[in-house]
């Protein structure tokens, strides 16, 4: 039985996982505190996850029917992530570890990401090429193996989930940005503004830095109060923009690589719209459930399924990285 805890950003998380891959909980603590500020502050993430973390853990077991005498391995989101929430999360599963002298897997988050879709219902098994978009990356990856991922293609500058975060407070819509814009879009035309998609950017890469400029002047055009009556038809036609530059490049990598299988991961692939274009473009194409796409420790509990897990001591000097220098290859 492994526990996993996940605390990368503003959500702290925990999951126990059987060792089959029956999932027997996953909580999610959402710390609702950040709105205010229209964004995640990485002090008071920190604060919080140290208010919380126990709780948490407490709570993912009693809904295993589970105590920590039950567990046999623990699993913690390395990086990459803000690095003061990141550590919490590793010196708490450290201590867990330690307690007992349980193996301890240090887990990538976008390795997590990859292995939400390697979880029932619907597990989609290698290779498979992997989307994931979320407000901190945005890649494509060529999944060969349980154990790791190749690089396809990643942002050049913004992530797409940041876009959305920022296209939202641009149109005065409340943090995080993505399922607000997502809800007023719903009203509006999709094809009423032209939104550029990045398409000077060659191969695999992402580039949605200009996209977000393009809103900007948009509303400055429109003025205030021609851009109040349209804020619907500007959500639509920004977000088609950002699923569009999502989905040429699945396309692109699909034909590159051969593969005929696709799952999303990240924050972004709960947005309705890039699911119901994903859904036709491979022949299985897994979207994990909403819960699954957000940071969660499910994915992470998933992933250290098929890590090599570190013996105690040796992961007692384990430090946390804030960008990808571990990523998996």
């Amino acid at each position: 039985m492994i526990l996993a805890l996940e605390t990368s950003c503003d959500d702290t998380c925990a999951a126990v996982l059987s060792g089959d891959g029956t999932l027997r909980s996953n909580v999610i603590s959402s710390q609702g505190v950040h709105d205010s500020y229209g964004g995640v502050v990485p002090e008071v993430a920190s604060r919080h996850h140290l208010e919380l973390v126990n709780d948490v853990i407490d709570d993912a077991l009693r809904r295993a029917g589970a105590s920590l005498a039950d567990v046999d391995m623990v699993a913690v989101t390395r990086g990459p992530g803000l690095i003061g929430a990141l550590l919490v999360g590793l010196q708490t599963a450290k201590g867990l570890a330690t307690a007992r002298r349980l193996p301890l897997a240090p887990i990538d988050h976008l390795q997590g990401h990859v292995a939400a879709a390697f979880l029932e219902p619907g597990a989609l098994e290698p290779p498979f090429v992997c989307l994931i978009a979320s407000g901190g990356h945005t890649l494509l990856a060529e999944v060969r193996d349980h154990r790791g991922f190749g690089l396809l293609g990643q942002t050049l500058d913004d992530a797409a989930g940041e876009a959305f975060d920022k296209g939202a407070r641009m149109l005065g819509l409340p943090y995080p940005g993505g399922p607000a814009l997502e809800r007023l879009a719903a009203g509006g035309d999709p094809g009423a503004f032209d939104f550029p998609t990045a398409r000077g950017v060659t191969g695999l890469d992402f580039s949605f830095a200009g996209l977000k400029t393009s809103l900007l002047y948009r509303l400055r055009e429109l003025g205030e109060e021609v851009a109040a009556e349209r804020r619907a038809d500007l959500a639509a036609s920004y977000q088609r923009a950002i699923v569009d530059a999502l989905v040429v490049r699945v396309e692109r990598a699909l034909e590159q690589t051969g593969l005929r299988r696709l799952a999303l991961g990240g924050g972004v692939a709960a947005n309705g719209r890039l699911r119901a274009r994903a859904s036709g473009l491979a022949d299985e194409v897994a979207v994990p459930s909403p819960e699954l796409c957000t940071d969660n420790a499910a994915m992470i509990a998933s992933a250290a399924r098929f890590a090599e897990p570190l013996s105690f001591p040796d992961y007692l000097g384990l430090d946390a990285y804030a960008t990808g220098e571990a990523r998996p290859a």
